[in-house]
């Protein structure tokens, strides 16, 4: 097939979206090319604009246009409590059940040795100084309860237990295999006021 190579490199980048599959991207990139240009030129526009201006918070590493992001630098927030979550967009999930006031830490992945990640490449450094600067009372681990995410949890309760700071997990109201992304709003505020902590 005669493609030219501009349109092959856009095909080839949207397929680093998940679950774009070859077929898909190039679907997607038929379409903006065709019937969607002033979509593309914004899609382009956001994703430059996003690529400058977002950065990792300083203290719980999700992502922000500051160096500290606006929940970090909340007093309303319970500063005593820290949940660890995979991505942001768990982090969101977790505000969505309005059953937690206190302050995140996004690991940005989880353990997974198949993938090549250890807990070398989530920088457990960063968490390990947030959870000892005498503030931090509990950390709540709520990691997906896939294989990975309770490899991460279990790699971080012991972790963090050894150096004296209580853990807890959240409970499994979240479905075995259940990724937060996923999960509905009561369920996750069950499973997050349900927490217990991790036994030794």
């Amino acid at each position: 097939m005669n493609t030219p190579s501009s349109l092959e490199s856009l095909i080839e980048a949207l397929r680093c979206l998940p679950g774009v599959g070859p077929k898909s991207a190039q679907r997607m990139a038929y379409h903006l090319m065709q019937h969607g240009r002033p979509g593309a030129q914004r899609l382009a526009d956001a994703l430059q604009l996003a690529l400058a201006a977002l950065r990792h918070c300083q203290r719980c590493n999700t992502f922000t246009e500051s160096e500290t992001c606006v929940r970090c630098l909340s007093s309303k927030r319970d500063a005593s409590l820290l949940c660890v979550v995979e991505t942001p967009v768990d982090m969101n999930m977790m505000e969505q059940t309005h059953a937690y006031s206190g302050l995140y830490y996004v690991l940005m992945g989880r353990v997974s040795p198949l993938d090549g990640i250890g807990p070398g490449e989530l920088h457990l450094d960063r968490l390990l100084a947030r959870c000892g600067d005498g503030v931090v009372r509990e950390v709540i681990i709520a990691t997906n309860f896939t294989n990975e995410g309770e490899a991460t949890a279990h790699y971080l309760s012991e972790m963090l237990r050894s150096r004296g700071v209580s853990v807890s997990r959240i409970a499994r109201g979240v479905p075995v295999g259940g990724e937060l992304e996923y999960v509905d709003a009561g369920t996750l505020a069950q499973a997050l006021r349900e927490r217990r902590p991790v036994a030794g």
